[in-house]
């Protein structure tokens, strides 16, 4: 195998590394946005069953006090028809005194459903309190989870690139450039192989003489159809498939 090939498939394992392990870096941030909206929207969820459980509170408090105003207006009533002496005035507040009774009732009525309410939702909040913890838990451990596969691939980066530049250095740099050139075209499949006669990155068959060059391993060639680096090794059946 021609060493400037050797070189290149050095470089490349290395690019394609460096790449795997920056990808995996670069994913960890929105992972753990991700993990983090999980959390938030339990806690969400949470405090929106006890902002209604509140509101009811109030509304029931309100209507407490509403009962409170019309047994007060009864008793006011009630004290006005022992002083009057006229029979009209006598049974307008007897109408005043059933009309409070009457809303006295229905006021205690809904107070009655807003109790149920509130107990039934006193459990969905009993129900949201453990689903909030036990995502809480989960979430935190996941993140401690990944900042343990940060550092480990931190670690690999730092040591991927301890020698890069000496990589870079041992190929020609008229083959570097037309490999760079070829990887930002191409991806990660710049220097490929010719199992079966084909071109190990575009999949199309080779003509004969390419193939007859690739075995020579005197110079560099190319794929005629997408342009990568061809090579061959020893252990490829050239044979075409079926």
């Amino acid at each position: 195998m021609l060493e400037a090939i050797e070189k290149l498939l050095v470089l490349q394992d290395r690019d394609r590394q460096l790449l795997r392990v920056r990808s995996e870096l670069n994913g960890l941030g929105p992972e753990r946005q991700s993990l983090q909206t999980r959390a938030d929207a339990a806690h969400t969820a949470l405090e929106a069953v006890k902002l209604k459980v509140k509101q009811i509170e109030s509304e029931r408090k309100r209507l407490e006090l509403e009962v409170e105003g019309k047994k007060q207006q009864i008793e006011k009533y009630s004290l006005q028809q022992f002083q009057t002496k006229k029979n009209d005035e006598y049974r307008a507040l007897a109408h005043e005194i059933d009309t409070c009774k009457a809303a006295i009732f229905e006021l205690e009525n809904q107070e009655l459903e807003l109790m149920e309410q509130a107990e039934q939702l006193q459990k969905q909040v009993a129900a949201a309190t453990q689903a909030a913890q036990e995502m809480k838990k989960l979430v935190e451990g996941k993140l401690v989870e990944l900042s343990a596969r940060e550092g480990n691939l931190k670690k690999q980066l730092a040591e991927l690139e301890a020698n890069y530049d000496e990589l870079l250095g041992g190929v020609e740099s008229g083959v570097l450039a037309r490999y760079q050139r070829l990887r930002k075209q191409r991806g990660e499949r710049t220097v490929v192989g010719i199992e079966h006669s084909v071109c190990g990155g575009c999949h199309m068959k080779l003509p004969t003489h390419i193939v007859i060059s690739c075995q020579g391993q005197q110079d560099l060639v190319t794929c005629p159809n997408c342009g990568r680096i061809l090579y061959y090794a020893r252990h490829m059946d050239l044979a075409v498939a079926e």
